[in-house]
């Protein structure tokens, strides 16, 4: 069995009876050199520290020992912590967790604000644009000492400096700290004393949580599936948590922004034969803080990808095998959409709507315009929608 002791930043002194009983009869305990430094002389096990990198010593945690091992982590070792990864690993049969205080639960106690209406964001292992956002508020776990400053330059250069930016070093423990600002603030002049062990509270301003976004939101060259058009093509992706979007001929990525920013986990690869596009998909992604993957050319960049949970080709339909390609790709269940523009288009979605039905619609949107002193409508062109389930 292993098992797995939450500890704070206040040591064994904060621990309960249950976890201090634990550790002080192991025979073996892992763990970082920050965290196996909070065990004190009543606790006379082995101490073993995590090799870099840590992964092939999980796997292999059980096979030098034959009883019970012992693992000490940060707080609560099921949020975003190891006690989740081997659980993985082992099985939850084979892992215990005796969690400690949160260091999430600690700062929203210090900040005065409800768990359950606080987003949690790690960059322990990702890059600091994921969490960027328009609006809410969210306590982010930071990777070391210079989190705060990348994350504050960011929503500053993606105009949300007036955010208000609290960051929470030793939460619990004996040197516990608090800083507030704004992003601006941190961004202009960041201490350059802060404490690895640190969170970040965020109140993400100005607050605009759009859906969906309006099309000057996005950086883009003109290619762009509009504001009307995206709304009813994601409708038709249905997108779901943890799932997985190809759009391909991307474009500006504005249909893969949305996707990520319906559901938990969601993702997206964007295939873009164009530079200055990729680039344009690049920035929208780090605007709006979603892991977006940028590849080249569609069909050649499909090599190495899991598959998708559903796939959106919104340019290049009529590129040779193409279409092909991209229900090969696309796994029993997986969802696919395709948008037209084109006689020639079109006529490629009449030959697989006969041949594999699905729906066919055409949408064709209307916008008043000044026409002398009156208004007129002007047509936007049509857009012919084919979806289908494999």
């Amino acid at each position: 069995m292993i098992v797995v002791v939450g500890i704070g930043a206040d040591g064994m002194a904060g621990l309960a009876q249950r976890s201090r009983d634990e550790l002080r009869s192991a025979t073996t305990i892992y763990g970082s050199k920050r965290q196996l430094d909070l065990l004190d002389d009543t606790v006379p096990a082995p101490r073993r520290r995590w090799p870099s990198p840590m992964l092939p010593a999980l796997q292999t945690l059980l096979d030098d020992h034959s009883g019970d091992v012992h693992v000490v982590a940060s707080g609560d070792p099921l949020l975003h912590g190891i006690g989740g990864t081997l659980i993985r690993l082992y099985g939850p049969d084979h892992v215990r967790v005796l969690p400690h205080v949160s260091s999430v639960t600690l700062a929203c106690a210090r900040m005065g604000w409800n768990f359950q209406d606080t987003e949690v964001i790690s960059l322990v292992t990702a890059p600091s644009h994921t969490a960027v956002r328009r609006g809410g508020r969210a306590i982010v776990l930071s990777k070391n000492g210079a989190t705060p400053k990348e994350l504050a330059a960011l929503l500053d250069a993606h105009g949300r400096g007036d955010s208000e930016f609290t960051v929470l070093e030793n939460l619990g423990g004996p040197t516990e700290q608090r800083r507030d600002g704004t992003a601006r603030h941190w961004a202009a002049k960041p201490p350059d004393d802060i404490d690895d062990l640190n969170v970040i509270a965020i109140r993400y301003l100005p607050d605009e949580r759009l859906s969906p976004l309006p099309d000057d939101a996005f950086t883009h060259d003109g290619q762009i599936t509009k504001h009307g058009i995206r709304a009813v093509t994601v409708a038709a992706l249905a997108p779901r948590p943890g799932e997985r979007l190809w759009d391909v001929g991307a474009g500006s990525g504005s249909i893969s922004v949305e996707w990520c920013l319906t559901g938990s986990g969601c993702s997206a690869v964007a295939f873009e034969r164009d530079e200055d596009r990729r680039r344009n998909i690049g920035v929208n992604a780090a605007a709006f803080g979603v892991p977006i993957e940028v590849r080249r050319d569609a069909p050649d960049a499909f090599g190495g990808l899991e598959p998708p949970s559903a796939i959106f080709i919104g340019g290049g339909l009529t590129q040779p095998g193409l279409l092909d390609a991209c229900l090969g790709a696309l796994p029993g269940g997986g969802r696919l959409v395709i948008n037209a523009v084109t006689a020639e288009s079109e006529a490629v979605l009449a030959q697989a709507y006969s041949r594999l039905g699905g729906q066919l619609r055409r949408f064709q949107h209307y916008h008043g315009e000044p026409l002398g002193g009156f208004t007129g409508w002007r047509p936007q062109m049509p857009v012919t929608q084919w979806a289908m389930t494999k």
